[in-house]
């Protein structure tokens, strides 16, 4: 699909989020389908593997309805980084439509949330970093997605706005299966707020693909620690494309957090990565790389935290 093609669709943009909220309501309790425009680096792709327009629908469900594309790259609504100061803690904000460029860019999450910068140099090239949003990322929800496994690692929560109002979803309640969340159909994602770990807190950030920029994950490894006295008093994890969603490694996290560091053993990090992993062969890679490489990404980011695997 080019962009040319985006003339067989009705488009539509809107003034701001309360009216977009009002659209997407009206689409959903029509069963309408409808698609929020940002970036596009995530849906124009999408588009070459559905069924032409016109052209009969999977399980011959009558013909296959173009859905409503809504341009939202310009609403200020869904844009924006910030923080804010609450009585227990700093908490990053960052609208769903903000690019990966202005991530990378943001001194703000550069000193404060500095996995989430890092992980944003690494999506795509530089044209799909100015181009791709965070939003877009946890609306496909891809395994492979990086976005999605760095805020799994910062334990973040997505906000989504209807005109039922606003609600708060945990990340790990986000991910119901194979690119489906928790989301309603009249639900928008607005933004992502991070509750932000201690100043200078340790963080992982390891993407396994066919070269460094321009690829799909093979693996990746996001991680979010907190040390004190030789243990963890906080890990957070997500890896990337070793599931059908993102794995967030619970076994590898309670295990970690039960004891000193200096007590794990390999044998023990490997046993906990094969219980929250559940990797398959595929175009990109194969199930036997893909666990040699989980194995590998997870001990070492518990190496550089002091433990002895």
């Amino acid at each position: 699909m080019s962009i040319a093609d985006l003339g067989l669709f009705e488009m539509r943009r809107v003034s701001g989020l309360g009216a977009l909220c009002e659209l997407v309501a009206e689409q959903a309790a029509r069963g309408a389908a409808v698609a929020l425009l940002a970036g596009g680096t995530d849906w124009v792709v999408e588009q070459e593997l559905r069924p032409p327009l016109g052209a009969p629908a999977p399980g011959g469900a009558g013909l296959a309805a173009p859905p409503l594309v809504v341009d939202v790259s310009r609403l200020s609504d869904l844009r924006g980084i910030s923080i804010h100061a609450g009585t227990h803690g700093d908490t990053l904000r960052v609208g769903a439509a903000t690019t990966y460029l202005e991530m990378r860019r943001s001194d703000a999450i550069v000193e404060r949330a500095p996995l989430l910068a890092r992980m944003s140099r690494d999506v795509g090239a530089v044209q799909i970093q100015a181009r791709g949003t965070l939003g877009g990322n946890l609306a496909t929800a891809s395994p492979a997605a990086d976005g999605v496994a760095a805020l799994a690692a910062y334990d973040a929560t997505v906000v989504v706005q209807s005109v039922r109002g606003e609600r708060r979803i945990p990340m790990s309640a986000l991910q119901t299966g194979y690119k489906r969340t928790s989301r309603a159909p009249d639900e928008v994602i607005v933004a992502v707020e991070i509750a932000l770990p201690e100043r200078g807190s340790p963080w992982y950030w390891r993407k396994v693909g066919a070269r460094r920029a321009q690829a799909i994950s093979k693996v990746a490894l996001a991680g979010v620690a907190e040390v004190r006295s030789g243990r963890l008093a906080r890990l957070g994890l997500g890896m990337a494309s070793v599931a059908p969603t993102t794995a967030l490694l619970p076994t590898v996290r309670a295990l970690c957090v039960s004891r000193p560091l200096g007590e794990l053993t390999a044998a023990e990090v490997d046993a906990a990565v094969a219980q929250d992993i559940a990797p398959i062969d595929d175009v990109r890679s194969t199930r036997a790389y893909r666990e040699h490489c989980a194995r590998g990404v997870v001990r070492e980011l518990l190496r550089q935290l002091g433990a002895p695997v």
